[in-house]
């Protein structure tokens, strides 16, 4: 029976619009020159030996068993078609299409980033403190300057971009941003392979491909093939220079965004690569030394998931690194491609009918969102089951697909892995600890930085005219005019009884696998897994990417002062021209549990343990890392809690079946009923005058502490 918490948070989430079909994308097959570096025949004679190894490798990496179903033959090749018809273009070809942004335009744009930089940005004051910055000093500069320009004497556009990214990347915050205008927003521009970072035995780092695009090759190049150089420069050098330019909130997170960039970079929110082509050393799948003369191709992403512009309760409620979900957006449309069209083009799609991608896989309604398996390691047979984002419309649909899949694995350790997350919908993750702990959730609260233009939009909303409730936030605002309070009061985001709806449904041990790029929800998803004490973190980087809160577009803000109507005739926001946007952190998280009050922003959620990445788990599906994670399940304590019942009249009759638990406490409607002892035997009680729909709860306890919990309507 659904509580009426669930009921009302079901409601609210199954109204939610799902996102249509939109503009399909991927790439044409590419081409590239390398250089010689022998005789014409050893070239040639080595080129056709890449070309085929290249050719097998990618295939073997890029293509999962495709599941059959109930689709039509032409529905597959249609979606296939429609795929591969965007064709990618030269990055210079590109860009010859860019430049119409006016002086006024760019005013605008200007005024617009001072006015949501200091009035909304909730974390100015910390990252003024934190990295010696000045934002706002930055843009009124900028401003100043423009007035000694005209038209004709204006700098060329592509500067005016540059110096608008680097002043919203210098807060270090990647929910903060300036998101370029067409014809750059939705395009992605892109080189054909993955370089990923894995660790020697001695502890020196190696730069690896792991994944080509389909249809391309060079020389003795694929996955296992080592790059040294990056235009002349050792890579390990480009990595960090880069990661200086996209910066993160933390050293981990900048060098991780650094990698990420040198092969792929969303125009939208970074600025198009200074070099039309790039010039990779690497060392051949043979052994050799080999150099690669590649250009970068731009081509159009796969849609979002939601209109981040929309009044909605979704996209208030979002908690999304926007770099990271276009990025795994792209990768999915340069690499995964099975998942491509099983979601028919769209992002995060929910399925009518459960389909597998990989042969191993269990098949799931959201390929895009959820890998499940299981995973044999030294230490045992334990379930993994990958998150790659929260970004959904429905975070209650979200948390049953999760509980669905996880009773599918083994039940005696799970393997959460949310590397790569940049996060999603904050309810989706805050929704999802509770079916992996006894113990209560409290969301993660959240506040307001005290602004006049802020207490507006709360005054405006405190009362939930338009579906996004404020009230919680107002009166703290209210009075910080004459407290001088910097911040509001901290209130969740995630409606506490909807984190507490179900319950726990998993009560094996739990690891989760943390990096540096877990961002937003998916930090609030590791501070809620490490406040709640659920189980041990397992870091391939010792930190995650530190973003603690959530984020709101200039266009969410605008529709707040205009909706409902009549729209506010003094509101400061002013449409932005081209399709520009801007985005800022509004809200800040900050911990429960221990560590309560203390900011997620900046700091991040530390493993308990860390595990560096080897060239086996780049090149063999993780199997260091799912070693290391069945070590940890392993040595932590199994628990068991089976509740079994049966009715005889108005007497119910309930079995316990347990391991590792030493009491159970029951209780009817929330009313305790018994407190049993146990010995490790089944154990049934009579319960009287039952009626059926009541829930039963049975609390599992050991040496005192409470270890598990079930609910079950009888």
């Amino acid at each position: 029976m659904k509580s009426t918490a669930q009921k009302t948070t079901a409601k609210k989430t199954s109204t939610a619009k799902k996102t249509s079909a939109a503009k399909k994308s991927s790439t044409a097959k590419k081409t590239s020159t390398a250089k010689k570096t022998s005789t014409a025949k050893k070239a040639a004679a080595k080129r056709t030996t890449a070309t085929k190894r290249a050719a097998k490798q990618t295939l073997a990496s890029t293509t999962g068993t495709r599941t059959t179903g109930t689709r039509a033959t032409r529905t597959r090749a249609t979606r296939a078609a429609d795929v591969e018809g965007a064709a990618a273009v030269p990055l210079p070809q590109f860009l010859a299409s860019a430049g119409t942004l006016t002086l006024q335009q760019r005013k605008l744009l200007v005024d617009q980033a001072l006015l949501i930089l200091d009035q909304n940005y909730v974390h100015l004051p910390l990252k003024a403190a934190m990295h010696a910055v000045n934002p706002l000093q930055r843009l009124r500069v900028m401003r100043a300057r423009m007035e000694r320009h005209n038209a004709e004497t204006m700098e060329p556009e592509w500067m005016f971009h540059r110096q608008m990214s680097s002043i919203f990347h210098s807060v270090r915050d990647l929910h903060t941003n300036y998101l370029l205008p067409v014809p750059f927003a939705g395009k992605i521009a892109y080189l054909p392979f993955m370089i990923e970072k894995c660790y020697d035995a001695a502890g020196q780092e190696h730069y690896l491909i792991t994944r080509t695009v389909t249809g391309f090759s060079a020389p003795q190049f694929g996955a296992g093939a080592e790059v040294t150089h990056w235009n002349g420069t050792p890579i390990a050098r480009a990595v960090a220079l880069n990661g200086a330019r996209f910066a993160g909130s933390n050293d981990a997170a900048n060098l991780a965004r650094g990698l990420e960039s040198l092969t792929l970079r969303p125009l939208v929110i970074q600025s198009p690569p200074d070099e039309d082509w790039v010039n990779l050393t690497y060392i051949g799948l043979d052994g050799s030394t080999q150099e690669l003369r590649e250009q970068w191709k731009v081509t159009t992403n796969l849609p979002p998931m939601t209109d981040l512009d929309a009044l909605s309760e979704t996209s208030a409620s979002m908690g999304l690194d926007l770099d990271s979900d276009e990025k795994a957006r792209a990768k999915k449309a340069l690499y995964v491609r099975d998942v491509v069209e099983l979601e028919d083009g769209q992002s995060s799609a929910e399925l009518a009918t459960p389909a597998a991608v990989g042969g191993e896989d269990l098949p799931t309604t959201m390929p895009g969102v959820f890998r499940a398996r299981e995973v044999v390691t030294p230490s045992g047979t334990f379930g993994h089951l990958r998150i790659f984002t929260f970004s959904v419309q429905n975070p209650v649909a979200f948390r049953d697909e999760f509980v669905r899949l996880a009773g599918l694995l083994p039940q005696r350790g799970l393997i959460v892995d949310v590397r790569d997350n940049g996060g999603g919908h904050i309810y989706a993750s805050e929704f999802t600890l509770q079916t992996l702990t006894p113990r209560y959730i409290s969301p993660e609260p959240v506040q307001f930085i005290s602004t006049p233009l802020n207490l507006r939009i709360c005054r405006r909303h405190k009362d939930n005219p338009a579906g996004i409730d404020l009230g919680p936030w107002f009166d703290s605002l209210d009075l910080a005019t004459e407290t001088g309070a910097a911040y509001s009061a901290a209130k969740p985001i995630t409606p506490e009884d909807g984190a507490n709806d179900i319950g726990q449904t998993y009560h094996g041990p739990v690891v989760l696998i943390t990096d540096a790029r877990v961002y937003s929800a998916t930090d609030i998803f590791a501070a809620g897994f490490a406040d709640h004490e659920i189980g041990t973190i397992l870091g391939v980087d010792d930190n995650t990417g530190a973003g603690g809160a959530n984020v709101w577009t200039h266009g969410l803000l605008a529709a707040l002062l205009n909706e409902p109507p009549p729209p506010d005739p003094t509101s400061p926001y002013v449409a932005l021209p081209n399709g520009a946007n801007l985005r800022v952190s509004i809200r800040r998280t900050l911990r429960v549990g221990q560590l309560s009050g203390t900011p997620v922003e900046d700091l991040g959620i530390r493993p308990h343990e860390t595990h560096k990445m080897t060239q086996a788990d780049l090149l063999e599906g993780n199997v260091d890392l799912l070693a290391k994670a069945g070590s940890l399940l392993a040595a932590m304590p199994v628990r068991r809690l089976g509740v079994t019942t049966s009715f005889s009249g108005t007497t119910l009759t309930v079995t316990l079946n347990v391991e590792g638990i030493d009491r159970v406490d029951l209780y009817l409607d929330g009313r305790p009923i018994s407190s049993e002892d146990l010995t490790g035997a089944p154990l049934s009680i009579d319960i009287l005058e039952v009626t059926p729909g009541q829930l039963l709860r049975a609390d599992g306890y050991k040496a005192g502490a409470l270890v598990a919990s079930r609910r079950h309507t009888v």
